[in-house]
């Protein structure tokens, strides 16, 4: 006789492989699919960044260039040859002193005269680097500036972001050694600074964080970290400072007018009431106040003839028969 067939039966070997093995089950069959979508989905945000990294940070400034032509790389010719000037004339005894005396910012300087330098500084080259792999760095960090941000937010970043690590350098050989490895020892203040190799990363750094470019960042900002900690100088905190200088920078970019308005108003609070309006011959005018009879409209209203005797509609005007 046959024997009757069992659902419980099938429901026990429904899992069991030919061998006696478990089966797969759809979750494990639609794992490999899922790995693919994710593979997928990151190879797609590494183009999509890419590809906006490399129109904003090549292809818009070279739309700018065939614009303006070379009138826009006026900022990185002037730098160019600064430092190509200044490299050949400090080449000789006479010359490395002018330089010094023009160019050269130490930590041990006065304020006065250090802040003085810093504009020059930006031309002066380190001796000890290779002149022509900067200037190539020099040239192209300020053409790109120029022809993406404008001569005046240019200058104003590399300035900045100079200036932030000659300032900070100052406050940390003012503090001395120790402070958690921020303090540096007196001699440091005789340590020729960066010159312009902070504006180049500072240029950078900020072009990387306004046109949303990760890929620049990582290499100027990545570089800079991994310098600092291979080789601990001087320089390497100053390139540092720059870097969070211009991080800094860039995230403002586009608050200023807010910001302004803000400030402003806070002074304009402190200051207490408003001042008079100023007429256009320098004279202030008082604003006497509104009375009762001081009605604004009235002063549209036409002039009325003057009427005599009693108030009665057929009585006539004074001077007619």
């Amino acid at each position: 006789m046959e024997r009757p067939h069992n659902r419980a039966d099938d429901h026990g070997t429904r899992g069991i492989g030919p061998r006696g093995g478990t089966a797969p089950s759809a979750t494990d069959d639609g794992a490999p699919y899922r790995a693919a979508a994710a593979v997928r989905r990151v190879a797609l945000f590494i183009v999509r960044t890419v590809r906006g990294e490399w129109h904003g940070i090549v292809v818009d400034p070279v739309r700018q260039l065939l614009r303006r032509g070379l009138s826009g790389l006026v900022l990185a010719f002037v730098a160019a040859f600064g430092v190509i000037f200044f490299h050949a004339v400090a080449q000789h005894p006479a010359g490395a002193v002018a330089v010094r005396l023009l160019g050269g910012v130490y930590a041990d300087l006065p304020l006065w005269l250090a802040l003085l330098r810093t504009p020059v500084s930006l031309y002066v080259p380190a001796l000890d680097l290779p002149v022509w792999a900067g200037i190539t760095q020099l040239f192209l960090a300020f053409a790109l500036a120029e022809l993406a941000l404008g001569r005046a937010r240019t200058l104003a970043v590399a300035y900045a972001t100079t200036l932030a690590g000659t300032l900070t350098v100052r406050a940390m050989i003012a503090l001395g050694p120790g402070w958690w490895g921020l303090g540096l020892p007196p001699e440091m203040g005789r340590v020729l600074d960066t010159g312009p190799s902070a504006a180049v990363v500072g240029l950078f750094t900020y072009l990387s964080v306004v046109r949303r470019a990760p890929v620049v960042f990582l290499l100027t900002g990545g570089s800079m970290v991994w310098e600092s900690i291979a080789i601990p100088n001087l320089a390497g905190r100053e390139h540092l400072i720059a870097v969070a200088a211009a991080i800094v920078l860039g995230l403002l970019h586009g608050h200023g007018r807010s910001l302004r308005r803000r400030v402003w108003s806070v002074l304009r609070i402190g200051s207490g009431p408003a001042d008079a309006p100023v007429q256009g011959d320098g004279e202030r005018t008082i604003a006497a106040p509104l009375t009762p009879y001081d009605e604004p409209s009235a002063a549209k209203l036409p002039q009325q003839r003057t009427l005599t005797g009693p108030s009665n509609s057929m009585d006539t005007p004074t001077g007619t028969p």
